[in-house]
């Protein structure tokens, strides 16, 4: 609404509201979000089951958003990570806090009125980087759907208890559905699932040893409904796209970044990950669906409809990065209902979500061939034709970093040693460039757009190393198993030589006796913890050898195993582990703009605006104009012209005017706001708020949210 209300009429409704939460917990239960964008709602999340995004509220627009300030802060107590996208319902907002308590919050104040703690409920690893949480009602009925360590919780909305009639206790086991054996695997949630009619629909969190999948379980009972295997079994539509029976040994391929529904339709759209080991594939060469693919299923049944594979035989962690947008567009004269895939490569593919149809033709080209004989790359990949890429395809000389003569020269000479391939570099010992990076283009974020048919999405453009590294010594002598071990899975995280990645948020594994036990480090391995995924399904003989590795317990390495496809300690290569590539001064090794914020006009396939996002200002104090910076965290759209996102290493929200890309507003954060935002409307009044945690990017860390209004 464009005009504003009266203090008294809104002071009045902010106090009917407050009255109804304290009585009730909750307020009277509103009509379900629709893909055309959320109301003074925000139920789902990025805004609604269609992941737009998109909210039609406008009493905040381009002509009053530079008064916009701060109307609360409220500090959860956590330390970084914190990627949620708030739900509001009713006046009351919902948040997952990095401790996986979920909090619930008067949401015109920020007063706290209940908080949920699930080490209450089982003790032990939790888990974080939870990225939103479920909401579903039927009359009376409320419920919050969360996640902590192997478990998914319901909760009663209005008091936060769980409810004791949903599965076991309040609770069901994560792994229901999945793995080859009858005990549930160890897996995870960091992605809520979606809701339709009386079915949630998820997929999992998985380590590379366990087969992924998604599946729709009761809302009512916990009751599993249905499951879609996303690493086929015998007589299932893909099982020759592996080698046989690779579901009992290949792992992945799950769906950790989330879907979308056409309500109207009943189809679920699914996008998914790399198939694991993620960079050694020689055990599983094939095109390996439905790894790395767009799935559209019946959301009633879990009846494959369509899909589309973005990356054959992933070798370089290119998963799909973000829920899949549905919007609506005109192409060629028609109407067509769509749904657009971002991928890390940033590369943006648009299909007919009914038929599957590409809305331009997609091209298969050739991709250079592995240097390493055990290790076969697919011979081609897709590339859309339509809209163009969102970021540089390949690091060039023209892409040398200009910021200072230094960051000229080292990049200058670094790239004529290593060469550059693009996204799909051919696995070898050499040390290459690997751009687009493992962290995207396209994040986790999510892409927004609105009913114009124009998506928002907001990229990285920062290089990476990519190598393969032997797992024997230059003079063929086998490394100890657990060092071994210690290369295939933790290595590509943790470093080869144990140091971490501190920008990335891998700890260092150094003198960890020092910090740590070997039995909690044990417990660590297989249940997880932090960023770290469960390796439960990796043999325990395996995660005791690593562990005694890192401690210096190792058994020697046997002199007598040769080489080859007889090695029962498995794959004679190992990544040489996630490498940014910065300059001497820390800033990314390439020619800006290092992130970007996007408008692509899906009615013609063309980028309608690109503006940089985020600075660093001591650049800018020399004279650089604003680089952008790596950005974590997606945009929310509205009715009133605006687009806002945070996300950036400047702790700093902003605003852009939707159809320039200019910025309209800005302000600081406590921390960097690594979480897509959320709109609603209390009392008649606006907000605009967000999970500001930082930590990512090597920025300070945090636990605030803090929400903005125009002033009374």
């Amino acid at each position: 609404m464009n005009r504003y209300v009266s203090r008294h009429t809104r002071a009045c409704a902010a106090l009917t509201a407050l009255l109804l939460v304290l009585s009730t917990g909750c307020a009277m239960t509103g009509s379900p979000a629709t893909p055309s964008g959320a109301g003074s709602d925000w139920r789902a999340y990025l805004g609604n089951t269609a992941s737009t995004h998109y909210s039609t509220l406008n009493q905040i627009n381009r002509g009053n958003v530079a008064r916009l300030q701060v109307a609360w802060t409220y500090e959860t107590g956590d330390k970084g990570e914190f990627q949620t996208n708030n739900l509001i319902v009713d006046g009351v907002l919902y948040t997952a806090a990095p401790s996986r308590n979920v909090i619930a919050l008067n949401a015109a104040t920020g007063k706290e009125i209940w908080k949920f703690d699930p080490r209450k409920e089982r003790e032990g690893l939790a888990g974080n980087r939870q990225r939103g949480l479920v909401y579903w009602s039927d009359g009376g009925d409320r419920r919050i759907f969360t996640s902590a360590g192997t478990w998914l919780y319901a909760l009663d909305a209005r008091t936060g208890a769980p409810v004791r009639s949903f599965g076991e206790n309040g609770s069901i086991h994560l792994g229901q559905g999945m793995g080859i054996a009858d005990t549930p695997p160890i897996v995870r949630l960091n992605t809520p699932g979606v809701i339709y009619k009386d079915l949630l629909i998820m997929g999992a969190l998985v380590s590379e040893a366990t087969a992924g999948g998604l599946r729709a379980f009761d809302v009512r009972t916990g009751r599993l409904r249905w499951v879609f295997h996303t690493i086929p079994r015998p007589g299932e539509y893909g099982y020759d796209t592996w080698p046989p029976d690779a579901w009992k040994t290949a792992g992945g391929a799950s769906d950790w970044s989330g879907h979308s529904v056409d309500e109207k339709r009943g189809i679920v759209y699914a996008s998914t990950e790399t198939a694991g080991p993620d960079f050694w594939g020689a055990d599983r060469f094939g095109m390996n669906l439905f790894a790395n693919s767009l799935i559209a299923l019946d959301a009633t049944t879990g009846k494959r409809l369509w899909h589309y594979q973005f990356v054959h035989h992933d070798l370089w962690d290119l998963d799909c990065p973000q829920p899949p947008t549905l919007l609506t567009v005109t192409h060629n004269g028609k109407r067509i209902d769509a749904v657009a895939q971002g991928t890390k490569q940033g590369l943006l593919f648009v299909f007919d979500r009914v038929t599957g149809q590409p809305l331009w033709p997609i091209h298969e080209r050739p991709t250079p061939r592995s240097q390493i004989p055990e290790l076969q790359t697919w011979p081609t990949q897709p590339f859309p034709e339509k809209p163009p890429p969102l970021t540089r395809q390949i690091y060039s000389q023209a892409d040398v970093s200009d910021i200072s003569p230094a960051a000229r020269a080292l990049t200058s000479e670094r790239l004529s040693l290593a060469g550059a391939f693009g996204a799909f570099p051919p696995p070898s010992t050499k040390e290459t460039i690997l751009f687009p990076g493992p962290d995207g283009g396209f994040e986790w974020g999510g892409s927004g757009a609105d009913p114009d048919g124009i998506l928002y999405a907001n990229v990285n453009e920062i290089p990476w190393f990519y190598q393969m590294v032997p797992t024997r010594r230059a003079d063929g002598a086998p490394v100890s198993p657990g060092e071994r071990q210690y290369m295939i899975q933790c290595a590509s995280c943790h470093g080869m030589d144990r140091s971490g990645n501190a920008a990335g948020g891998m700890p260092s594994l150094l003198d960890i006796g020092t910090r740590r036990t070997p039995e909690s480090v044990m417990q660590i391995v297989e249940q997880g913890g932090g960023r770290m995924p469960p390796f439960s399904q990796v043999p325990e003989a395996q995660r005791r050898s690593i562990v005694n590795f890192l401690f210096g317990t190792a058994q020697p390495a046997d002199p007598r195993r040769n080489q080859g496809d007889d090695d029962p300690e498995g794959a004679p290569y190992a990544f040489g582990g996630f490498r940014r590539w910065f300059d001497r001064e820390g800033y990314h090794a390439i020619k800006p703009p290092w992130g970007t914020l996007n408008a692509v006009d899906l009615n013609t396939g063309e980028i309608k605006w690109k503006v940089p996002l985020g600075e660093y200002p001591e650049l800018t104090k020399r004279g650089i104009p604003p680089t952008g910076t790596e950005n974590y965290g997606g945009p929310v759209i509205t009715a009133g012209g605006l687009v806002f996102i945070g996300a950036t290493a400047d702790e700093t929200f902003r605003a852009f005017d939707k159809d320039t890309g200019r910025t309209v507003w800005q302000a600081k954060l406590p921390f960097s706001g690594n979480a897509t935002p959320s709109t609603y409307m209390v009392g008649g009044r606006q907000y605009v708020v967000i999970s500001a945690g930082g930590g990512k990017s090597g920025r300070p860390a945090g636990g605030s949210i803090v929400a903005f209004a125009l002033p009374d």
